[in-house]
């Protein structure tokens, strides 16, 4: 673990593998969570002999955003950006969860030509996504979401957990995930969430910038997301048409978390797959 500057924040970053390498699997967390939720799965790629880093987003982790952030999407895209340039990559295998969704997308919408290769866990494309789920319409509610988060404590996360997955997380997860739900994480997590509009938009947009280019996917799904339903899943290859897709029938939202040995199967074998097909790789 490391600290890198990158757009005004000090970002807390692991990495394992090659350090030099200008091409390298870039894992992005989403809401709540840190650079904590990869640990396990950098150090798996970095043992294959490539690359790999997960960094903390801004306000998130032990990384704190700097003065006049505005933790809006674009504005968590741009600097995810100046991230990756500051770690001296760019040629990125991107790997998105949950929110790091949307931030991921707009950054590829913006500068396509860097991504070598994504992978997509309970998140990406949201044709038709006009309704937020529960949790997400009370955060971007004005002073009920104030009053939730103030209320909201480690007893109440693990007990939502326990209520929404359909089996339990890793207990070493579950307490990273309460330990950085702090006063500061809170208040990004509502700023950010009342400054997303439409994510049916963006899906629209991302869809007719890719399309042509068929970039290498995998879609990892757990059937039992109770936030973003596993339908979704095949929606991805609207934007990615050769995705490979899995739906794990036992998993919820966090399926690396849930289902670690089967998530990193899946995704070892996906980057050899990519690598062995790119005529460009060395």
């Amino acid at each position: 673990m490391r600290r890198v500057s990158a757009g005004g924040a000090a970002t807390r970053v692991h990495e394992a593998g090659p350090a030099d390498d200008r091409q390298a699997v870039v894992f992005v967390h989403g809401i709540p969570g840190s650079a904590d939720d990869w640990v396990d799965l950098v150090a798996a790629v970095g043992a294959t002999g490539r690359r790999a880093v997960a960094l903390d987003l801004p306000d998130f982790g032990d990384t704190l955003a700097p003065a006049g952030f505005d933790h809006a999407p674009e504005t968590y895209a741009t600097w995810l950006g100046a991230a990756i340039a500051a770690l001296g990559i760019d040629d990125v295998h991107l790997v998105l969860h949950d929110f790091a969704g949307p931030i991921g997308l707009l950054w590829v919408a913006a500068d396509p030509d860097v991504l070598a290769s994504i992978v997509l866990v309970d998140t990406g494309l949201l044709p038709g996504y006009h309704r937020w789920h529960g949790l997400a319409r009370i955060w971007r509610t004005p002073v009920l979401g104030e009053l939730f988060q103030a209320t909201a404590s480690e007893r109440w996360m693990r007990l939502s957990l326990r209520r929404t997955e359909p089996r339990p997380l890793p207990g070493a997860f579950v307490d990273a995930m309460a330990r950085h739900y702090d006063a500061r994480t809170k208040r990004a997590i509502l700023r950010l969430f009342r400054a997303t509009e439409n994510p049916a938009e963006l899906s629209s947009r991302v869809t007719a910038l890719l399309a042509p280019r068929d970039v290498p996917a995998l879609v990892v799904w757990g059937a039992h997301d109770a936030y973003l339903p596993a339908a979704y899943a095949r929606h991805q290859r609207a934007a990615f048409p050769s995705a490979e897709i899995h739906v794990l029938a036992d998993s919820g939202h966090w399926p690396f978390a849930d289902a670690p040995a089967e998530v990193r199967r899946l995704l070892l074998d996906f980057l050899r797959t990519s690598a062995e097909s790119d005529p460009t790789a060395a």
